[in-house]
């Protein structure tokens, strides 16, 4: 029987270099070692087929999933407009977009107005943060970011954090602040991208505590230590976790097919991989 899916995590290729959109770069040849890091099989640069959107659609199409949510960012290194994500998703029900704001580079107040266009303007069903990334880096409470947290807690949007081992200072892959935000924002559906992974323990402590906070592991899930992911999504986690591709970073079709053989209860399959996320961004597919 086909499972409905919603991947919470996806970006096409010809978005930007940092995700292999010109052959031959650097970064397109760390796309490929990322991919192989991360145990994607075959073709390292299977992601060459979504260098055009058609070419992104069939791969959504192909791997079995229902709507897939591109991720903008906005980053000193990695730019995607909100209207560029408001572009791409217009008219396609497959696809699901989430816009991006960075408060040191635009200002608290013009991040905070940019968060209300990106949502009451363009439709965009999230609003995507990425501290660690930033020049200087900050923590994921600072002070700057809070005035975002509070627009997405009136606007009753999620928002999503860039965790993971990629970060740039390690320091700011630290979880302890998103109990904090958790704490001071009850209301505010917080989305983990990347599962804060390797501290993974740390973060299911979190979402144990404070049912505000969901995690999305995505490509990491399939690396060690992710299996303490998997026995809480059995138990407690059920409701908070979902499933992300990462794409173009792991092949979509794959990732779905290894995230069934995880050793996920029957049960709880149609939540991870869906329900979770329909409610989470109140789609009507």
């Amino acid at each position: 029987m086909s499972r409905k899916i919603i991947d919470l995590r996806s970006r096409p290729s010809f978005l930007h270099d940092f995700y292999g959109a010109t052959p031959g770069t650097p970064a397109f040849d760390t796309a490929r070692w990322l991919n192989r890091r991360v145990g994607a099989r075959g073709d390292d640069r299977h992601f060459t087929r979504a260098h055009t959107l058609d070419g992104f659609l069939a791969e959504v199409r192909d791997a079995g999933i229902t709507a897939a949510a591109i991720i903008g960012r906005d980053t000193p290194g990695v730019s995607t407009s909100n209207d560029r994500v408001h572009e791409l998703v217009t008219g396609r029900p497959e696809l699901i977009g989430v816009g991006s704001v960075d408060p040191q580079r635009q200002g608290v107040a013009a991040a905070v107005a940019e968060a209300e266009r990106a949502v009451r303007t363009l439709g965009l069903k999230g609003i995507n943060l990425e501290p660690g990334f930033l020049d200087p880096a900050l923590p994921f409470d600072d002070p700057s970011l809070l005035p975002v947290y509070d627009a997405c807690d009136q606007l009753k949007t999620p928002v999503f954090l860039m965790t993971g081992p990629t970060t740039p200072d390690p320091r700011f892959n630290d979880p302890t602040p998103v109990a904090r935000i958790a704490r001071n924002f009850p209301n505010l559906n917080i989305v983990i991208h990347h599962g804060f992974w390797p501290r993974v323990a740390e973060i299911i402590g979190i979402a144990f505590r404070y049912p505000n906070v969901h995690i999305v592991p995505d490509m990491y899930i399939f690396l060690p230590g992710s299996h303490l992911y998997v026995e809480a999504a059995n138990g407690f986690l059920r409701d908070q976790l979902l499933f992300g591709s990462s794409f173009p970073f792991r092949p979509m079709k794959q990732t779905v097919e290894d995230f069934l053989k995880l050793g996920f209860d029957g049960a709880v399959l149609d939540g991870l991989l869906h329900d979770n996320a329909r409610r989470l961004l109140a789609l009507d597919l």
